[in-house]
């Protein structure tokens, strides 16, 4: 692998905000997700877990709902309006207000054509499901306390609704109140305390099943107004409810981070009904869990600790594969890190404000695994703060460090940065070209002379940048219409390509240096989405790395796959390899070996040698330290491509600064953690 002087960074203090609620689409397997901060995130459950795509967040936006009508995705939350999601745009189609207050809760019927929302005043209001938008129908029945859930029956002629200390049951048709079920308070409770019903699930035969805040799960028959079954889950809230497809599993979430899973089993000795029993019990998380997905395979969970759980079922997958495998997705399959290697900088992107740092200095040498005395320590040279209510969705900093540019959802604002020994200034351009509004992802040429960035329609706006004025160039669009966003680019370090991959994973390729700027190839399709792609300087081939964990070289001069493209297809990634459950963020090429390309995920990085041969199933994958005890002739002839480092974790961002320096950016769980709320007390043994 070689030896490099590493920067190892750990001053990027990346925060990701708590999960606030989840909804499942069966059938694309997608799963969208709200956190705190109003940001959605939509995963592809089919293609190896990948977060597709992200809707940045906005002040004032604090999502408790989410719910798909069909394939449209709607969240509600206390600003009290309902917001329908453009999942081609990445950004809110258009918000309604409800009118009712706060909204706590948001269900849609299976047919998805009524939407149900619950609100602070008591009233849960029905609207219909428009093509283009969502109308307003007519209020049920209103209760005295506020409604913190909902759920409708699945012929949807009634609604089940949450509120403090009972269940109420709705017509639909009438919008009256049919059945009241009163939640009893638990042993030991003040009568003057409320108890909030967090959650409720109506099941096709009637049943309704609710999580409550005095820790029980309690099951209903609706039709007679009668308490079934209590079950106590927890000394604290029951937050989350979810029930299986085929209604025979149900699991629970609580505040003290439990996820429970109920089956309806068959009867007991004596009974005649098939009774709900509690069987599992995961402990999968530190702090509340708020939301709770029951796929038909796994339980997914999420909650204050931030962190994204898929656990697989073992009695619905097959034991000791990848699909048994546990996932904790932590931390964004988008890098949030760009790096200018000849200045030393680093520009760190949040929610809220952007950072630039020069890396820190050290002239000493060293035997490899010491630290090395630093000259100049790391310097924090900028802190820009957005403007306005919209969180950041991209940023960029160009190579000459001399450009700073970011984006919301609303506008693009673009800085140029003037530099000395002691001071930096920042210079905001104020006339922008009108095409540069709705962009997805930013990024400058190699030399600094032009800026991309992805629009609509699968479109990349071209932009020359100097000191007199920014002006609009070209909008480069592929020949076959793509509505899917652009998520990655790729310019080539010679200016002359210009790669961009979209969700819908159709890589294209422009040649930049015609007369007429013209789309040059585009790739054959690969079934999984693009994570990572970079045009290799001196060889023209142009990598993808895709959420599968698969790995393709394509020359962009003979518009075909290489032959090492062909080879490693022909025998097949290593098994460990395909069965790393982050995916690869960012690829980059060492300077100094044309054969070298390095990449990375969260817990791993790797540099193919692509003049080595590559691995066989039956080799160890992971042998660096297994060839350091070998002779140099018994090495090299064990030696293959895949050279992988895992000295380092929690990994966002590894690129080289020259082919003998390296920069590492982590973000250790651990300090994570130490940043959130205290969790609620439990008591342990002995204490």
């Amino acid at each position: 692998m070689g030896e490099f002087k590493v920067h190892r960074v750990r001053f990027f203090d990346y925060m990701p905000s708590a999960i606030r609620a989840m909804a499942f689409h069966d059938p694309t397997e997608q799963l969208a997700l709200a956190r705190a901060d109003g940001a959605v995130e939509i995963f592809n459950f089919s293609d190896n877990y990948f977060q597709e795509k992200v809707i940045p967040g906005r002040d004032g936006r604090a999502i408790e709902a989410l719910c798909w009508a069909g394939r449209r995705l709607f969240s509600a939350g206390l600003n009290g309006e309902v917001t329908e999601y453009d999942l081609e745009t990445l950004r809110p189609r258009y918000s309604l207000e409800a009118y009712g207050g706060p909204v706590w809760t948001l269900s849609c019927n299976r047919q998805g054509t009524l939407l149900a929302v619950g609100c602070e005043d008591g009233t849960v209001k029905v609207f219909d499901v428009l093509p283009e938008k969502i109308q307003f129908q007519k209020n049920l029945d209103r209760q005295k306390g506020r409604i913190m859930s909902l759920s409708w029956h699945p012929d949807g002629t009634r609604i089940a609704a949450g509120t403090m200390d009972m269940v109420r049951i709705f017509d639909a048709e009438t919008g009256g109140a049919t059945r009241r079920l009163l939640v009893e308070r638990g042993p030991g409770a003040a009568r003057s305390r409320e108890v909030v019903v967090w959650s409720v699930v109506f099941l096709s035969d009637g049943t309704v099943v609710s999580g409550d805040s005095a820790g029980k799960v309690q099951v209903w028959d609706s039709a007679t107004g009668t308490l079934v079954q209590t079950h106590p889950v927890s000394k604290w809230d029951v937050l989350a409810l979810a029930a299986s497809r085929d209604e025979s599993s149900l699991l629970a979430g609580s505040s003290e981070g439990l996820v429970v899973q109920f089956q309806l089993l068959a009867p007991a000795a004596g009974r005649q009904e098939r009774q709900w029993v509690r069987t599992r019990t995961f402990r999968n998380h530190s702090h509340d869990v708020r939301a709770l997905v029951h796929s038909d395979t796994a339980v997914v969970s999420g909650g204050m600790d931030t962190q994204l759980v898929v656990r697989p079922l073992l009695d619905k997958v097959e034991k000791n594969t990848q699909e048994s495998a546990m996932r904790k997705i932590m931390f964004p399959h988008r890098s949030l890190v760009r790096c200018v290697k000849k200045a030393g900088l680093l520009l760190f992107q949040f929610s809220d404000h952007l950072e630039l740092w020069r890396l820190g200095d050290s002239d000493a040498l060293g035997k490899p695994g010491e630290r090395l005395p630093v000259k100049r320590k790391p310097e924090k040279l900028l802190q820009l703060k957005r403007k306005g209510e919209d969180h950041i969705c991209c940023s960029s900093l160009s190579p000459c460090g001399s450009w700073l540019v970011y984006s919301t959802v609303s506008s693009v604002r673009l800085y140029r940065l003037q530099r000395d020994t002691h001071n930096m200034s920042l210079h905001k351009v104020s006339r922008l070209p009108r095409e540069l509004r709705c962009v997805q992802q930013l990024c400058f040429s190699s030399d600094s002379s032009r800026l991309f960035a992805s629009s609509s329609q699968s479109s990349v706006v071209v932009v020359a940048l100097n000191q007199q004025e920014v002006k609009h160039l070209h909008t480069l669009r592929p020949k076959a219409g793509s509505s899917q966003p652009v998520h990655l680019l790729s310019p080539s370090e010679d200016g002359k390509w210009l790669a961009t991959a979209s969700t819908d994973g159709q890589i294209h390729v422009y040649d930049l240096h015609k007369l007429k700027v013209r789309l040059h190839c585009t790739l054959p399709v690969h079934s999984s989405c693009p994570t990572a792609i970079a045009i290799h300087p001196t060889t023209c081939c142009l990598i993808s790395a895709h959420a599968d964990q698969q790995v393709f070289e394509f020359s962009l001069l003979q518009k075909e796959y290489t032959a090492w493209s062909r080879a490693l297809q022909k025998q097949g990634l290593h098994p460990a390899w395909l069965h790393r459950d982050t995916p690869v963020t960012h690829i980059t090429f060492n300077p100094g070996n044309a054969a070298h390309v390095l990449m990375h995920d969260a817990f791993m990085f790797c540099i193919i040698d692509q003049s080595l041969p590559l691995p066989a199933a039956q080799t160890k994958l992971l042998n660096q330290m297994t060839l350091k005890s070998l002779p140099a002739a018994d090495r090299l002839r064990q030696s293959h491509a895949f050279k992988i480092c895992k000295n380092f974790q929690h990994l966002l961002c590894v690129d080289l600064l020259d082919e003998r320096s390296l920069v590492v950016v982590e973000r250790p769980l651990l300090d994570i953690q130490s940043q959130l709320p205290a969790p609620v007390r439990q008591k342990k043994f002995a204490t």
